[in-house]
């Protein structure tokens, strides 16, 4: 086998106290694509940051094409070649697509930025990833998740990688933009790039990746080629014990009073006349292609959009709340779908984002009743299970499983009886997912209520009581117990004659 062009030996890495990395040996290979497996918290992130220059280890030596490799910092290693993907997107949104591909080394021309050679290298890469309908001079603010998510990965084909490194890349994709990174994978592993891959979709890993590495609570488990090991092997690897059934049992159909009624909502192209009812205690799963409705929906109910038009009762009070805070007002909650940029504020600790929406729950006479705060905050860390040094900490240093847990207990201390998930396990591990559904069924046991929309269809069927299916901001069907199938979902998403 030839040299590796990546080999890190020995390295280790704290935060806190709190071991991140031991003792890790790691090798990647030129045109190879390299898994990068474990939950959320087992040493992926850091591993990645260490290549990238973002971190420098405490103990180890990392090694490039043989010659040592330790570099001061991100831009030291892109110069090497090595570029990195990280899940938060690098993106600045209130640049245009074109000065973001080219931010660290924009076009000159007489010592100034050439804005005409800006636009057509953000145009030559945006081809590249068949991103031809996003217009360079577009701010990035402007476009949706997905498309910053593939014009970030244009920004990164723009600096020539020969160690491209993946964090969650597909999570928020189309299903058409995964098949465009499929191809591009494909393309870079014959070109001689090595590619180091981060998904929780076992499905990616096994279509993209012939190398598997496993990663728990910091330490290098295991490396082995692609068929190796099954699935149920490489996740007993990833959490260190075999996996019990991954969804909660669903209770017997049963005759629901409406906590949410909803007729006729529309919403400018996006929503076209939606009716639903969502009975108290039930789970209502929301599927459909990406892109057919689904988010606009939950945002519309939840009072951020404007122009909406539609018959809603909630808890048979009429109206649909004109602001996020009526809504609030009227027990409803929302987890968004970026927890990083709609969730969460990164700069602040984890006690205070779990307090930011509870404040008039924790306040008496305009006085925060820190005890009351405290005994909050511990219920919220204990039921979720949030794996954290310590509340005070920045809620940035926290996994993405943990950040996706504090943005559900942060809501879940509001009280509310409608609670609203967009696409709440995009990103996250395993058994973190495993402790969501649980959540949700508990909540929904206590007779709360859930409106879920999730871009995974097995998560569909393993923990709605109902689905229904969007097709271009409309209800095509619903589906009840058992006949929330697969194929049944994907022909309803399709919109094919046997969605009917």
């Amino acid at each position: 086998m030839a040299a590796p062009i990546i080999a890190l030996t020995g390295v280790s890495k704290s935060f806190a106290g709190i071991r991140a990395l031991e003792g890790v040996d790691f090798a990647a290979f030129a045109g190879s694509t390299h898994a990068i497996l474990g939950e959320n918290g087992a040493g992926k992130s850091t591993l990645i940051k260490i290549i990238a220059g973002v971190l420098q280890p405490e103990t180890g030596e990392m090694r490039l094409n043989g010659a040592p490799g330790r570099f001061a910092g991100p831009n030291a290693a892109a110069d090497a070649g090595i570029i990195c993907m990280f899940q938060e997107l690098s993106l600045i949104p209130d640049l245009t697509v074109a000065q973001n591909i080219s931010l660290s080394r924009p076009p000159r021309r007489f010592g100034l930025i050439d804005r005409r050679a800006q636009i057509l290298r953000a145009e030559e890469v945006l081809a590249r990833v068949r991103c031809e309908d996003v217009d360079p001079r577009t701010l990035v603010r402007d476009l949706s998740l997905s498309r910053r998510q593939m014009v970030e990965i244009a920004k990164a084909l723009g600096r020539d990688p020969r160690v491209l490194i993946l964090d969650e890349a597909t999570s928020a994709l189309t299903a058409r933009d995964v098949q465009t990174v499929y191809d591009l994978l494909s393309r870079l592993k014959a070109d001689g790039v090595s590619s180091l891959f981060i998904s929780h979709r076992m499905h990616e890993v096994e279509e993209l990746c012939d190398r598997l590495s496993v990663f728990r609570n910091g330490r290098h488990i295991e490396t082995f080629a692609k068929g190796a090991r099954s699935d149920a092997e490489i996740v007993r690897l990833m959490i260190g014990r075999d996996v019990t059934a991954k969804y909660p049992p669903k209770p017997a159909p049963v005759a629901r009073p409406a906590v949410l009624q909803v007729g006729g909502l529309s919403w400018e192209t996006a929503l076209n006349g939606v009716s639903l009812t969502l009975g108290r205690g039930e789970i209502l799963g929301i599927g459909g292609l990406d892109g057919q409705g689904q988010k606009e929906l939950l945002l519309a109910l939840f009072g951020v959009l404007r122009g909406v038009r539609a018959t809603v009762a909630v808890n048979g009070k009429p109206g649909l709340p004109a602001a996020p805070v009526l809504a609030k007002a009227r027990s409803l909650a929302l987890v968004p779908e970026d927890r990083k940029t709609e969730g969460l504020m990164l700069s602040l600790s984890i006690a205070e984002n779990m307090v930011a929406a509870a404040f008039d729950k924790v306040a008496r006479g305009g006085i925060i009743d820190r005890t009351r705060v405290a005994a909050l905050i511990d219920k919220g860390v204990e039921v979720l299970q949030i794996k954290a040094g310590s509340v005070d900490d920045a809620v940035s240093t926290l996994s993405g499983g943990n950040q996706q847990k504090v943005v559900l207990a942060k809501w879940l201390m509001t009280d509310p009886q409608i609670i609203m998930l967009n696409d709440p396990t995009r990103g996250i591990d395993i058994g973190t997912k495993q402790e969501i559904f649980r959540i949700m069924r508990q909540l929904a046991e206590e007779g709360r209520s859930i409106l879920f929309y999730s871009s995974d269809y097995a998560e569909l069927i393993g923990c709605a009581d109902r689905v229904i299916v969007l097709y271009d901001g409309r209800v095509v069907r619903e589906l009840t117990g058992m006949a929330i199938t697969e194929e049944a979902l994907v022909a309803a998403s399709l919109n094919t004659g046997d969605a009917a």
